[in-house]
Order: structure tokens, then sequence, then C-alpha cells
């Protein structure tokens, strides 16, 4: 097992750092208040996100067309499933880095709890940093290790930083993977002990409780715990689920514009919105009415048109839905949903220089309701599984359609799989789409075409369309071993030419460790 110093961990992923290697890490500020360690837990949350590098990963983005100049190779690297060399403010090295040095945040605070006086406050503190450091583990591990099976102990797993560094050049293991989700789930249920609201000044921007449940929903989801999965999002929605849902109608009758659309969608009022966390990041542009930047990698009409927004589905096509797909015709012809501002924080407002950033939600109700919905289907109570899929479908869409078990099979069962090539069709190229993906799961689900099986093509077309532009879609195609061709659309916006392949078991579908961790001595991911 390869070891490597822990400032690698965070620093050498930052450029300029000689200097500090010359220093101890311990020249901090003295956390001996209250105030000073909700200060630094305000530091706990990571500004440089995952969901750029995931959404272009997934199979929500397309090559619209190698005659549109608008991408650079970043965004090449990313789209094609490439080992990273090129860096920016989204790439895997600033994620990296900054959660990180986000733990290091909640480390900190943790260590001055421990010699605080005892009041709610401290408790609530405690609490927060708890989640907060299981969170930026959690999703380390979402983008760099193999989703979480049965044979965990068998996969690489990260360094799990529990400490502030007290030494020059500390020494971590990489380990494995299920010894390092044992130890977020430790930290979970020792944080939810101790979490609570009433020192936050704007709770939707730090692990309030609600937020805190979504979170727990998510990972024993991922974990296969189904069943504390359907505790923790119950505690999370309540006795009435739709009163805590995004509403998409009352949208629907706002002015329609991104930037009136786009505040709604991150509005801390929203009873939706659980976690909002902010980041410097370009996807106001790239997910708006903005050309350039990375058109060519896009979520395109054809995607729209044969997969998700307004394709055929059990609730009707696009012109159901609420929140309506925009298109931009022309020579990028991309179809988006409405929900992110394209925010600027000048750093010389005379220079009108700065950073783009975003705000983003990063845990909402409608997720977890599609959560529990998916627990539901796994423990085989479909009917339970389909009220909360009707739910969220009566919500997002205009339909009153009833969703039933039986319903649900009738109406996925007889669609054929994406990429299925028809043997009576000579013009099929094998790279057309449908809204059903073969899944390949490492748990055990029923044969394609069984109620179970139809019932999660439902759930997962619903969680896809949910959180379309939000990253989520890469952890279920990891999760349930969905395979994506990757393909170049002609201009008349149809799949022409076949690029690549993203088999079940390929290797590309763990991200590689940043360059410059692996230059210090960490073990790279497979590849």
């Amino acid at each position: 097992m390869k070891y490597v110093s822990a400032l690698a961990l965070v620093t050498v992923a930052l450029t300029g750092c000689d200097d500090y290697l010359d220093t101890m890490p311990d020249n901090r500020a003295t956390l001996d208040t209250e105030d000073k360690i909700k200060a630094m837990l305000t530091s706990s949350y990571v500004e440089n996100d995952y969901v750029l590098v995931a959404e272009l990963s997934s199979d929500n983005t397309d090559n619209i067309g190698d005659n549109i100049p608008y991408t650079n190779r970043f965004y090449d690297q990313t789209y094609s499933w490439t080992d990273e060399t090129e860096s920016n403010n989204e790439s895997l090295e600033r994620f990296w880095s900054g959660a990180y040095i986000a733990i290091a945040s909640a480390n900190e605070a943790l260590a001055a709890i421990e010699t605080a006086a005892p009041s709610a406050t401290i408790d609530e503190c405690r609490g927060e940093a708890l989640i907060s450091r299981a969170y930026n583990h959690f999703m380390l591990a979402c983008m760099f290790c193999q989703p979480w099976t049965q044979d965990a102990a068998g996969d690489l797993g990260l360094p799990y930083m529990e400490a502030p560094e007290t030494e020059l050049m500390p020494q971590y293991e990489r380990g494995n993977l299920a010894d390092f989700y044992k130890k977020i789930e430790a930290d979970i249920e020792e944080g939810l002990k101790y979490l609570g609201d009433s020192h936050y000044t704007v709770p939707k921007y730090h692990f309030n409780v609600k937020a805190a449940y979504a979170f727990a929903t998510r990972y024993y989801l991922y974990t296969e715990q189904w069943e504390k999965a359907i505790n923790y999002a119950n505690k999370c929605l309540g006795s009435q689920p739709k009163t805590m849902l995004r509403d998409w109608k009352s949208m629907a009758s706002m002015t329609q514009s991104i930037d009136a659309i786009s505040n709604e969608y991150i509005s801390a009022s929203s009873n939706a919105n659980l976690l909002l966390l902010t980041a410097y990041s370009s996807m106001g542009v790239i997910w708006s009415n903005y050309y350039g930047t990375c058109n060519r990698y896009n979520h395109s009409q054809y995607l729209a048109n044969n997969e998700d927004m307004s394709a055929q589905n059990i609730f009707g096509t696009g012109t159901t839905l609420w929140h309506t797909p925009k298109a931009y015709i022309g020579n990028t012809t991309r179809v988006i949903f409405w929900k992110y501002g394209n925010l600027f924080e000048f750093t010389d407002p005379v220079a009108q220089v700065g950073y783009r950033r975003a705000v983003y939600p990063a845990f909402t109700s409608d997720e977890a309701l599609l959560n529990r919905a998916e627990a539901y289907i796994m423990l085989k109570r479909y009917d339970e599984a389909a009220a909360d899929l009707t739910t969220w479908m009566q919500n997002f869409t205009k339909s009153t359609k009833t969703l039933t078990p039986d319903n649900i099979q009738e109406f996925y069962k007889p669609i054929g799989y994406c990429y299925d090539k028809d043997p009576k069709d000579d013009t099929d190229n094998g790279l057309r789409s449908t809204i059903k993906k073969h899944l390949n799961p490492a748990f055990a689900i029923d044969a394609e075409g069984s109620v179970q099986e139809c019932m999660l093509q439902c759930m997962l077309q619903f969680r896809r369309l949910e959180t379309m532009h939000a990253g989520i879609r890469w952890f279920d195609i990891k999760r349930y071993g969905i395979e994506i061709v990757r393909r170049t659309l002609n201009p008349a916006g149809q799949p022409e030419t076949r690029t690549d392949f993203l088999g079940k078991d390929d290797l590309r579908r763990v991200h590689q460790i940043p360059q410059k961790v692996r230059d210090a001595g960490f073990e790279a991911n497979p590849r």
C-alpha cells in the first residue's frame, strides 16, 4: 500500500505551495469563542464543485457537432472521460483540494469544540462539523472511487481525515472503500445526535436538520440500506411530502426570464431547497442562453426529444412539464432547464475582472422523495413507490394520472432500449436513443420487463429530469452500471458517428486522482 503526505491531499493540488511547505501547519487562529467556531464552519463547505465534471461525464451530454468551436481542452477531456491534464475552477484538481480544505476546517472546529464550554450552540456546531466532514468525504468517494457495493472492501478508498494536521509530513494510506464508508456513516450518525438549527442566521446555507436527513437518505440509498434510506426520507419529508416539493406550477406563472426563474430556483425561501452551496462555477453560462464556453458538449435537442425532457413518457411529453425546456436552436441546438443564474464576483470592479460564481441546491426534498421511491422499489413495496412517483409526477408535470405498478409496467415494458440496433432496419446505426437503458447494478434486480425493472426505469427517468444539470445523473450511471455511447451529431442534429463507449466495467467510470496528488506519491486509480 502506498503512503502519501496529507499535505499532498490539499496543498500539492494548489499552485505556489513551496513557501507553505517551509512552515509547520499550526499558524491557526485560536478558536476560543462560539462565534469563531461558527465562522470556521463556514469554511467547511467546498467552493469548487463537482457538478460540471459529473454532468459533462454523464449521458446528459452529447457532442453537438465538430463544426462548433465553443470548447477547450478541459471540456474535451471531461466529455471523453480522459484523465485530466487541464485545470480550472471546476476541475477535479480544484474539487479535490477544495474538499480536503473544507474537511480541514471541520476538523479545526471539532478540535476547538472539545475544549469549549458546553452549550446548545456548541453541540449544534459539533453536529454541523461532523455532517459536513462526512459529506465532503462522501462526495470525494462519489467522484474518485467505485460505487459502494457489498464487495467494497476490495476497492480503493481515500484517506479519511479525522483530526487537524499537527505534523509537517504525516503519512496516510489510501485504505479500502468499505472502511472509508464506515467512517462516513459513523460521522453521519454521531452528527445527527447534535445537529440543530437554532444558531443559524440563514439555515439553508448550512447543514440544517432536514438537509442532514436528505444527506443520510442519499448515503443509505447508495449503500443499499433501503430501510434506513426510507426512515431518513420520512424524517426529511414529514407527513405531507407534497408541501415540501418545489412549486413548479407557481414558477410557470412567473415572468419567464432566465434571471427570474433561476433566482426562484435557488431561493432560500423555497421548501424544496434544503442545502444551498456557492461555487466558483460557469454553470450559469453553460446551461443558459449564452453562446460560447462549452456549447459543443451540451444537452442536445436530440437528447431532449428522445431520452428525457421532450420525449414521450408516462406523463406525456415536454409540453406537459410545468418547467418547460428552453431550446436555443442554431449552430448549437441546446435544450436546457433554466436553473442557474450567471453570477459574477468582481475582484477588481474598475478592470471588470473576477470570477464566475453559482449557487446550487446540493440537496432538495424532490430528490429525497425519489430516493425514497427507489428504496421502496428495491424492497418490492411497489404501491408505496408508485405513490411517491405519482406525487413527484403530479407536482413536476400537469398530469393528473395516478401511477400504479401495473400501468408503469404496461408503459415501460414495450419500449426498446437505448443503442439496441434494430436488425430489421438497415439504417439503424446503433446510436439511437429511447427513454430506457439497460441496467447492470452490482445489486440484484428482477429481469428486464419485470415490475421491479420497469419501476426502476420510471424512477430513474424522473430523477434524470429532476436533477438535470446537477451532476447527480452521473452517480446513477455508476450505481446502475448504465452504459453510454459517445456520438457526434450531424448538422441535422441526428447521431452520425460513434466516437467512444463507456461499458459497465470500464475503469474510466471512476475519475482519476489529480495529477499533482499522484506526483506526490498517491496511488492512482487503475486504468
